[in-house]
């Protein structure tokens, strides 16, 4: 969706919420017309507030029991999200919504953490990731009794621990007085599972003990609006590929440049106009993040995860036909996969690029192909 524009003052903050909408089992009966003239004016009055603030959508159908849809909002003015409320309240779907969950909260510099990168934490950028793991947190009063000092080395160790899992990327927002809980985290990442081994491993540290409550907690699912509204009424949705016909007399091979084909299928993967020059577009195809970079009118796909940390590529420096991993500095190939400076070892999946009428289509290269080292063209 569209996003508010960026131009903001330093020690700006920001106003969050956090909206989990459930939808009455009685809207499923209604005819399917009715049903989409629903979801067409819910649509319309979130996207209507493309330019005022950012509106991040993510599904709970499966998930959560209690929940269906999560409206992640972040706005300059508290009373944009008001405005956003109320719209919604005006669809013909409003009689079937519900608000069982609902989270308030602003952005702050921390105090454990200094320089830029506290700083930084007052304005909230978020990822492409696929998944949003969410909930209310708050301390003990005992927590706020303890010198500054004693409290800092115990975040030391909490911050550590969150580094070792530098694919699970960490928003914390602010509730005191605002809202009933006293802050509200939220993480995002593609790999859910090391957003479990966090958690763990977070218990075991100190500052666990003046935890009073972290639940509910919410698993979230990244998807366009129209789509998480279709799972809540049982839409099945299409696979969103699309079968290249290569040109008569032509494979797909030799219509990506004279790369080798691999026998698996070329399908469509983004638009021309989806990747300037210069930038990258990240997309999914069944279950996996692939990035794809324009360099110099030049495009090159590969996986979007460093095969170090996972690191997302899509966010890395582009530097000719190499990407620059923004974690820990590997540096790929992007014609093979294949790793030119470390930590990083195994080389990353890599795709064939067929860009044709104003079309983006992908095909994956066989894994030996990825591993004979980086290209000299």
């Amino acid at each position: 969706m569209p996003s508010a524009k960026e131009d903001r003052p330093a020690g700006h903050r920001q106003i969050v919420r956090f909206s989990f909408y459930r939808v009455d089992s009685a809207w499923r009966a209604l005819p399917p017309e009715e049903r989409d003239s629903h979801k067409h004016q819910f649509c319309r009055a979130v996207e209507s507030f493309g330019e005022r603030l950012q509106v991040r959508i993510y599904s709970l159908v499966g998930t959560r029991g209690d929940a269906d849809l999560l409206l992640w909002q972040i706005a300059d003015r508290l009373d944009d999200l008001q405005s956003l409320a109320t719209a919604v309240m005006k669809t013909e779907m409003a009689p079937y919504l519900s608000l069982p969950y609902s989270y308030l909260a602003m952005t702050r510099r921390s105090v454990y953490v200094s320089g830029e990168e506290g700083r930084a934490r007052t304005v909230l950028h978020p990822t492409k990731s696929a998944y949003l793991f969410v909930y209310p947190f708050v301390k003990t009063r005992d927590w706020y009794q303890l010198p500054l000092d004693e409290r800092q080395a115990m975040m030391d160790q909490h911050i550590a621990i969150g580094r070792k899992y530098p694919s699970v990327k960490l928003n914390t927002t602010y509730s005191f007085g605002l809202d009933d809980q006293e802050f509200v985290v939220s993480f995002e990442t593609d790999e859910p599972a090391d957003f479990l081994d966090l958690v763990m491993e977070l218990r075991e540290a100190r500052s666990s003990l003046f935890t009073l409550r972290d639940t509910p907690a919410f698993t979230c699912i990244a998807m366009p609006l129209r789509e998480a509204l279709d799972a809540i009424g049982g839409v099945e949705q299409p696979l969103q590929t699309e079968r290249y016909e290569a040109p008569s007399g032509a494979s797909p091979g030799g219509a990506s440049n004279g790369r080798p084909s691999t026998g698996s299928e070329p399908f469509l993967a983004a638009h021309v106009a989806d990747v300037p020059e210069g930038g990258c577009a990240l997309v999914y195809h069944e279950g996996e993040q692939i990035a794809i970079f324009n360099s110099g009118g030049r495009f090159f796909a590969v996986g979007n995860r460093c095969s170090h940390a996972n690191g997302p590529l899509a966010d890395g420096k582009l530097e000719g036909s190499t990407v620059v991993c923004s974690y820990h500095g590997s540096r790929f190939d992007l014609a093979t996969g294949v790793p030119l400076s470390g930590p990083a070892s195994r080389p990353l999946a890599a795709f064939n690029v067929i860009p044709e009428d104003g079309r983006i289509y992908l095909q994956r290269r066989a894994p030996q192909a990825a591993a004979r080292g980086p290209a000299t063209g």
